[in-house]
């Protein structure tokens, strides 16, 4: 597995755009050699349910909020785009939520109706869901991580790092 040649600045390098917390990165990247996907999978559910509040605090400040197909409806992304700064002002960080499984015609729905129905929530109980939506989006990103990782040998870590983050 070629997440386990990177070295430690590396692997901490692209960790980090799968979950903005250093210590959630260093802990996945210390773990190594992984035997394959799942175990390294594993070894980051762990360490995003073991996340202090400060890291949270610091995953989540990294995060920005879902982003749609260009192709939404101007008036759901008007609307989409009213929620989210409401939600961002209420809760202090940006809307996670994990998408996947939802076709891109469907998204922007599922975002608003999502933002709406976690707008009722009190702070901590909304942070331990941004958390746990945080887990499933580091999760998604992770897996397709270790799919550029199969990329071509000569890639750079700077390569394999750039994808497009899923939310």
């Amino acid at each position: 597995m070629r997440f386990n040649a990177l070295t430690d600045a590396e692997a901490r390098e692209v960790l980090l755009v799968c979950c903005g917390s250093r210590r959630w990165a260093q802990r996945v990247a210390a773990h190594r050699p992984y035997p394959d996907a799942g175990a390294l999978l594993a070894a980051a559910d762990e360490a995003s349910y073991d996340l202090s509040q400060a890291d949270l605090s610091e995953a989540l400040a990294a995060e920005r909020s879902a982003e749609l197909d260009h192709g939404a409806p101007y008036a759901a992304l008007l609307a989409l785009g009213a929620a989210r700064a409401e939600y961002e002002r209420k809760f202090g960080h940006a809307f996670v939520v994990f998408l996947g499984g939802h076709p891109p015609e469907e998204q922007a729905d599922q975002l608003l109706a999502a933002i709406r129905r976690r707008m009722g929530h009190e702070v901590d109980e909304e942070r331990s869901i941004s958390a746990d939506e945080l887990r499933r989006v580091a999760q998604a990103r992770l897996l397709d991580l270790t799919r550029r990782l199969a990329a071509p040998a000569g890639a750079t870590a700077a390569e394999i790092g750039r994808f497009a983050p899923v939310g």
